[in-house]
């Protein structure tokens, strides 16, 4: 059996929004859009020059690219804002936020676009030409200009939206209308094929495609090909797909959190029912909450061990919202929840141990992971030994959260104290040494402006540079001492450099604190 191309076929939809930058101003950045024309500049080749103009601004004739001296001549009431490609990028990623409830498959196409993979995605809506009304609809609660296209590519679907003036009869004749800039090629290139007489797509899908490549390059036949739905053409999405994802939709939106976390334990019922089925537990849970009006929150939950148990992750969840700076503002109401599981592990059946060890980890795991939802992932930290024998790279802190490496440590001989200290200055701090001998160990030493006095030592231990590895400045050798001053206190010093072989002035520091 074979199956209908026209039901398999791939259909994108492009979303174009020509003042983006202008539109900002009115999204409480605390700025107002003046009365007089307005643009945005940066400095460009030494000058000032315009990149993004207000609608009225590019109706008088002030267009990106010219100098802002030039402007003002034309316009003398013409304002001018500094440019934000920031601010602008985090725009276009809050729209890129609110249509990831239509499709999973969003990309950004920058600097102004954002383009949907909405194969088989439209039965919610019936029609395409839906479900772009639907998105229009609730991006209308933001003061954004915006032009959507549907095609065969992604290519031809911005291209579309950005360049096409008129309704064709159909989708094919739409882009053999559209001018030679949908290309997105460069200055020169595009003045190229207009002296050729090239000025539309049609013009350059009559040519021979060798021809076009020797004389334009490959980038254009290429871009051609795409536009054209010669050449397959996908999108990459800006996240990749969960390995598991539930949604609860509303047919009137839900403004109260009792309904809301009553739809997340849903849910979670329903994930851990698939976790159960594959033998796995999740190690991170993704919440995204849809706002009627576009506004997208969202809350995720980490675990040190795979899980699946609906009442631990809402006793996590609750403790992340009790820490939120910003709490969730319903505002006029959710109309989507939905639950992603994007890392899942193995995670069979536990078989209690005689002596309660799975027991006592579990319990360690659910105390590590409550900790750091509620202070922060970075906050709770585990020591990870690292493949160095350089003392400050040979442990890495790691967010506890993280357990990805075995922690396995060598105890000291029973009686023998630690060879390392409790605690190591990053970095080590310069201490005034006087030893008997310039390579001896030290007699007494001065840091922070108190003198201690050394009753006993122990060392030198030896640690040489990692030769190996390229390493920029100078690498020397430390000679490290145990010592302990007179009243009790224990210090790791070392020597940083060896006399006459190294260096004629080896300097000393602290580098730890015994307990």
């Amino acid at each position: 059996m074979t199956l209908d191309a026209s039901k398999t076929r791939r259909r994108f939809l492009a979303l174009f929004f020509p003042f983006l930058t202008a539109d900002r101003l009115a999204l409480g950045n605390g700025v107002e859009a003046p009365d007089a024309p307005f643009v945005f500049t940066e400095k460009q080749r030494g000058a000032m020059r315009i990149v993004a103009a207000d609608p009225c601004a590019l109706a008088l004739g002030i267009t990106p690219g010219t100098a802002l001296a030039d402007a003002r001549a034309q316009l003398p009431d013409l304002v001018a804002y500094p440019a934000d490609p920031l601010a602008d990028q985090l725009l276009i990623e809050r729209v890129a936020d609110c249509c990831d409830r239509y499709t999973p498959l969003v990309a950004i196409d920058p600097p102004d676009g954002v383009t949907l993979d909405i194969t088989g995605c439209i039965h919610a809506h019936g029609s395409e030409a839906a479900l772009a009304a639907d998105v229009e609809r609730r991006l209308a609660y933001w003061p954004l200009v915006l032009r959507h296209a549907i095609a065969a590519t992604p290519e031809a679907a911005q291209a579309l939206a950005r360049h096409q003036t008129a309704p064709a009869a159909d989708e094919r004749q739409a882009i053999l209308r559209l001018p030679v800039r949908a290309l997105r090629l460069d200055s020169d290139s595009e003045l190229a094929l207009r002296r050729a007489g090239l000025n539309s797509i049609g013009d350059l899908a009559r040519r021979p495609t060798a021809p076009l490549a020797a004389r334009f390059g490959e980038a254009a036949t290429a871009m051609l090909a795409r536009i054209l739905g010669d050449a397959d053409s996908r999108i990459t999405p800006r996240r990749a797909l969960p390995a598991l994802r539930f949604d609860q939709r509303f047919a009137e939106p839900v403004a109260r959190t009792d309904a809301m976390l009553a739809a997340i334990r849903t849910l979670a019922e329903t994930a851990a029912q698939a976790l159960e089925q594959r033998a796995a537990g999740g190690r991170r849970f993704a919440i995204r909450l849809y706002r009627s009006d576009g506004v997208v929150r969202d809350l995720a939950i980490e675990s040190g061990l795979p899980m699946r148990d609906p009442d631990m992750l809402m006793r996590l969840l609750g403790d992340r919202l009790d820490t939120l700076a910003d709490p969730i503002d319903p505002g006029f109401g959710f109309d989507l929840i939905r639950l992603a599981v994007p890392r899942i592990e193995p995670l069979a059946a536990t078989q209690l141990q005689l002596e309660g060890g799975a027991i006592a980890e579990q319990a360690l795991a659910a105390l590590v992971d409550r900790l750091s939802t509620r202070l922060g992932r970075g906050r709770i930290r585990r020591f990870v030994p690292a493949d160095s024998h350089i003392p400050e790279q040979g442990v890495l802190a790691l967010p506890a959260a993280d357990r990805t490496v075995a922690a396995t440590w060598t105890p000291p001989p029973v009686g023998e104290p630690p060879l390392r200290p409790i605690h190591l200055f990053d970095p080590p701090q310069p201490v005034e040494v006087v030893a008997e001998v310039p390579d001896g160990p030290p007699r007494r030493f001065r840091w922070r402006r108190t003198l201690h006095e050394i009753s006993r030592f122990e060392g030198p231990e030896r640690i040489a540079p990692e030769w190996w590895k390229p390493v920029r400045g100078n690498r020397l050798t430390r000679d490290y001492y145990r010592v302990e001053d007179v009243r009790g206190r224990r210090f790791w010093l070392f020597r940083h450099g060896l006399y006459d072989g190294e260096t004629a002035d080896p300097r000393w520091y602290v580098h730890g604190l015994f307990a």
